[in-house]
């Protein structure tokens, strides 16, 4: 057996045997810096998958502010301190009114939990909607409310799951507007539904870039109008910013931002710290204060000294290496590099994405639009041999995701769509 062999019949033995892992022949990573990865072998590999080291693997600046309050003090978060005030403040400050305050949580599934629990103590309600392929994290009430992955848990009775539009594959020949009409139908026939069973509105839970659904070209005026609908019905817009947010889409800081809806709670998690476990919600300051008289709501690490100098020095790498702009840039310079790609392999069926995140829907037939997710497993591996990591999402299993920190450079677009070219060759 080969050393990697050896590590992974320990791995499963000590984790279990389903405990998830990438590619056919598993990666052993050793290392970090910036946009690259190592193996236990040296071999370096381009990581266009990651949002957790959201500022590039091992950021100096996020290390050294770490260190620094590490070695200096850390605690539960129930005692005054200057830099998890201040971090908070910083945060909000990049938030439109009425989010004018901050619960801390250690991850996003925390976040997602607490956001809900907030909803359901405003409303008066607990109905649910999210989409027909979401995941928000691994919690009991948010496992029965997923549908992208396998869960014991059934689906929550309380919930009920709409398709979000997919101007690729639902529009067509039909309009924007005509799209946003017909699927935000989707969500009142949804409400009505819970309705009907004696279920009142408590919350609309999404991703605004709808990562997970495969990341379809924003419909301008779907999200507002789904929103409306909920509120008129009592519930409250929860965003999921753990993918869209921290300057992902290359526009804004905020998904929700680009779609132009301000959410009744933001929450957020891994690529807040870089890593560093931390999460959290935005909220109007009422709905904080009122949940918190009624709930005694306490995080014991959520925001503690270390995770907050983390997430401040990810503010200041994204402020002083305009990585908001950078991802705009380079984002746009990987999608013209997709569609040369699509032009050239029929496999292609669509080019997706916004900013630093994009994808590329594989089919066994353009006209038929016959999703290809066989390939697309295959190319994932074959990328890995190449030397670039990513991964594949949607309903299908057919997109290939790609997502990588947001110090990825034009010389490292290059390199991924050589490889990219090179692959696609050969399958």
């Amino acid at each position: 057996m080969t050393p990697d062999d050896i590590l992974l019949r320990r791995r499963q033995d000590a984790l279990g045997a389903y405990a998830p892992l990438f590619y056919d022949k598993p990666v052993q990573l050793v290392r970090g810096e910036g946009v690259w990865v190592e193996d236990a072998d040296g071999r370096r590999y381009l990581d266009v998958y990651n949002n957790v080291p959201h500022v590039g693997h091992c950021h100096p600046h996020v290390v050294e502010a770490i260190c620094r309050q590490a070695e200096t003090l850390n605690t539960h978060t129930r005692y005054l301190h200057e830099t998890v005030v201040a971090y908070a403040e910083r945060l909000l400050a990049t938030a439109d009114a009425p989010l004018s305050s901050m619960v801390f949580t250690c991850t996003g599934t925390e976040s997602n939990e607490l956001a809900l629990r907030i909803a359901r103590h405003r409303s008066g309600g607990h109905g649910v909607i999210v989409s027909t392929f979401n995941y928000h994290g691994n919690s009991q009430l948010l496992a029965s409310l997923t549908t992208a992955f396998p869960v014991p848990e059934a689906f929550a009775p309380f919930a009920r799951a709409v398709p979000i539009p997919d101007p690729y594959r639902d529009g067509e020949g039909r309009s924007d507007d005509e799209l946003a009409e017909i699927f935000a139908e989707r969500v009142a026939e949804a409400v009505r539904s819970l309705a009907g069973d004696g279920v009142r509105m408590s919350a609309l839970l999404f991703d605004p870039l709808f990562a997970n659904e495969g990341l379809p070209r924003l419909v301008p005026g779907y999200l507002a109008k789904a929103v409306s609908i909920v509120r008129k019905a009592g519930g409250l817009f929860i965003a999921d910013e753990v993918q869209a947010g921290f300057g992902r889409s290359g526009q804004r800081m905020w998904g929700h931002q680009v779609q132009g809806v301000t959410p009744d709670l933001v929450t957020l998690g891994k690529p807040m710290g870089a890593g560093h476990p931390i999460g959290g919600v935005m909220a109007p300051k009422d709905l904080v204060d009122s949940f918190g008289r009624a709930a005694t709501y306490f995080n014991t690490f959520g925001g503690n000294p270390v995770s907050a100098a983390a997430g401040m020095a990810v503010l200041d790498v994204i402020e002083n290496e305009r990585l908001i702009e950078n991802a705009g840039r380079v984002g746009d310079y990987v999608r013209r590099g997709l569609i040369r790609l699509m032009d050239k392999y029929e496999l292609i069926g669509n080019v997706r994405g916004l900013g630093l995140f994009f994808g590329l829907e594989l089919v066994r037939d353009r006209a038929s639009k016959t999703p290809a997710p066989e390939q697309t497993k295959a190319l994932v591996n074959k990328m890995r041999d190449a030397g670039v990591l990513m991964g594949r999402i949607g309903a299908h299993d057919n997109i290939l995701k790609m997502r990588p920190p947001m110090v990825f450079s034009i010389e490292n677009a290059d390199f991924l769509l050589t490889a990219l070219d090179k692959v696609f060759g050969e399958i």
